[in-house]
């Protein structure tokens, strides 16, 4: 699928999905990523249930608004712990599958939103 999204805000653009990952800017594919305002980097994510804010340093460093985490094929739920926890930091966490998660990106960046996202790759169970 290809996205056309523009820059208008600055920061990494998702533009499409291949079979081996996201399609970021003109020519960059990453099978599971971590997005700032800033960049986007390649991510070797846990599975799901042990996702820590330690496994989003990079994302937390920029103090987003909230996080959208991508959680593959399928929307599934962060740990209770990890979504108290940046709550409690005053960062709202939206799950959802990783397809919806980066529309989401390109929409919220448009509107100059700080935000931050973890891309888990598309089409692989991370739940366990």
């Amino acid at each position: 699928m290809k996205m056309n999204r523009d820059r208008d805000a600055g920061g990494p653009i998702v533009r499409g999905f291949t079979a081996s990952g996201f399609r970021l800017d003109e020519a960059t594919v990453l099978r599971a990523a971590l997005l700032t305002v800033r960049a986007a980097t390649e991510w070797s994510p846990p599975a799901l249930a042990d996702l820590s804010e330690e496994a989003l340093g990079p994302i937390l460093a920029d103090g987003p608004e909230f996080i959208l985490i991508g959680t593959g094929a399928t929307l599934a739920r962060p740990p209770r712990a990890l979504t108290a926890a940046l709550e409690a930091r005053g960062i709202g966490v939206e799950p959802m599958d990783s397809r919806a998660a980066a529309r989401a990106w390109g929409i919220l960046r448009g509107e100059g939103r700080q935000i931050g996202a973890a891309f888990y790759p598309i089409g692989e169970d991370h739940q366990g």
